[in-house]
């Protein structure tokens, strides 16, 4: 499904001084000024409207949280739900997954959040998931040696070729969970796992760099 495109929205964006990175390649390996403050970096990869990276903010303030969204006019829910608020340790950018090495320092990442990624179900198409291996050596080089990489999804297809995908590239795999919701941890969801987690099982999984 295509997405609607809302007029206006890469300006409203820029309006936003306070929360919306503009230019966040100008930042690489200076995130701690941008925070002012040397706390570990959190990065979520297709924050999509916003809710879990508002909630992971709002529940760590000990931790800086970076959302990066592909599409402007999702972004901008986002920014809808947050511009009357003051959460100092969250900042938003406008971008591509291809480009975070461009945006991060080596190691500069301590957790990288995956939520409910497009599965592009079509074998075609498997390059463009973010569990591909493109996608793996850029969190690789981005991500700190204490890091790790946190996967959601409800697509079952997406979640077995990550799992793959992970271990042939030499991931150490961990928390692997076929029916997160039916578990005692502690969980803040998106706007689309509410929906899809009341029609079958979300999964999720961790993945860490092999040393």
């Amino acid at each position: 499904m295509r997405l609607r495109k809302i007029k206006g929205a890469r300006e409203a964006l820029e309006e936003n001084k306070y929360y919306f990175i503009s230019h966040p390649e100008e930042n690489k390996g200076k995130w701690s000024e941008v925070f002012k403050n040397n706390n570990p970096i959190h990065l979520e990869v297709g924050c999509g409207k916003g809710n879990f990276i508002i909630g992971m903010a709002k529940a760590f303030p000990e931790i800086n949280f970076v959302a990066i969204e592909k599409f402007e006019s999702v972004l901008i829910r986002a920014l809808e739900k947050i511009e009357n608020e003051e959460i100092p340790n969250l900042k938003i950018m406008n971008g591509d997954a291809l480009t975070l090495c461009d945006i991060f320092e080596a190691g500069e990442v301590f957790n990288i959040y995956l939520n409910f990624s497009d599965p592009w179900p079509k074998s075609r198409h498997a390059k463009r998931r973010l569990t591909y291996k493109t996608f793996l050596d850029i969190y690789r080089n981005i991500l700190n040696d204490d890091g790790a990489i946190m996967q959601k999804t409800d697509n079952k297809s997406l979640f077995e070729f990550s799992i793959e995908s992970f271990s042939e590239d030499n991931w150490v795999l961990s928390n692997i969970s076929v029916d997160l919701h039916s578990e005692d941890v502690f969980n803040i969801m998106t706007e689309y796992e509410v929906k899809k987690s009341k029609l079958g099982p979300i999964y999720r999984l961790e993945a860490r760099k092999r040393r």
